[in-house]
């Protein structure tokens, strides 16, 4: 679930684990450690939707504490991982497990944030359930980061704005 700031990325990410808990599959949700906006053992999303989640440092941690018996896997803020993220997805769904992550794949200059280009390109992962979800922002932040966008295109090219 690539998306911008606002997209409702956490909210989309929790509304998908809670279906799966519904359906009675095991599931382990996982947060990187740098996210502590919020709680440390909860997603929480702008609209104060919440979920628990286990603090990682690492996707090599992530891949240590998935539990044999689980089933759906649910990774959010995945830009804020290590690159290992697409391999450790792999491995995951290679064990047959469903992994839903949530993150940006745009800084706000539009360049490309890792690792999720690189998890959305990963051929080893299928991916039926990938959405876009697209930001809402309020005018004069949709101004500002459109004038940053420019500015930084133009400084690539050798211009000015």
């Amino acid at each position: 679930m690539p998306a911008a700031c606002s997209a409702a990325k956490s909210e989309e990410l929790i509304r998908r684990l809670r279906r799966a808990q519904i359906a009675k599959r095991k599931v382990q949700i996982f947060k990187p450690r740098i996210d502590n906006r919020y709680a440390e053992d909860r997603i929480t999303s702008h609209s104060a939707m919440q979920i628990d989640a286990e603090n990682v440092a690492s996707s090599r941690e992530l891949l240590e504490r998935v539990k044999p018996d689980t089933e759906v896997v649910g990774i959010d803020e995945g830009q804020f991982f290590d690159p290992e993220l697409p391999a450790v997805c792999t491995t995951l769904a290679d064990q047959g497990k469903r992994v839903i992550v949530a993150g940006l794949d745009q800084d706000y200059l539009g360049k490309p944030f890792e690792p999720m280009p690189q998890l959305l390109a990963n051929r080893g992962i299928h991916h039926e359930d990938a959405r876009h979800l697209h930001g809402v922002r309020r005018a004069r932040e949709s101004h500002a980061a459109s004038r940053r966008q420019q500015r930084a295109r133009a400084r690539r090219r050798g211009g000015h704005v």
